[in-house]
């Protein structure tokens, strides 16, 4: 088993491929700092143009990092493996169903055992 954690800042240009990663762990949803000066600029004018700052400009721009993080776990039609999201807010927040919508469908869990029993079957 090899298994990837990176920040999100690394995961733009990955190309691993095949048995040469089968876990992916992703700390925290990827949502961009809001110090970041052109998300500010995006913010005020989704405000100015009277959009929700938060579900016309960061959502979805989360989202598609999120899916560009899950992308490096499978490249290729024949590869499998496991992918975890440690942040609490996919399952909390009402804007978690947004990041589960936007992935692929695959069987999910909550079970660490389950999710072992998978890369061990793997081989």
């Amino acid at each position: 088993m090899r298994c990837w954690w990176r920040p999100a800042v690394f995961w733009e240009g990955v190309d691993v491929r095949g048995d040469a990663l089968s876990c992916v762990i992703i700390d925290k949803l990827p949502f961009t700092s809001p110090d970041d000066p052109l998300l500010k600029a995006r913010i005020e004018d989704c405000r100015l143009r009277g959009g929700d700052p938060f579900n016309d400009v960061q959502l979805p721009d989360a989202v598609i990092t999120l899916k560009q993080g899950v992308g490096r776990l499978i490249r290729d039609t024949d590869d499998r493996g496991v992918l975890v999201i440690c942040d609490n807010r996919l399952v909390m927040r009402p804007y978690g169903e947004v990041f589960l919508n936007s992935l692929p469908p695959t069987p999910r869990t909550r079970d660490i055992a389950q999710a072992i029993a998978f890369l061990q079957a793997e081989r």
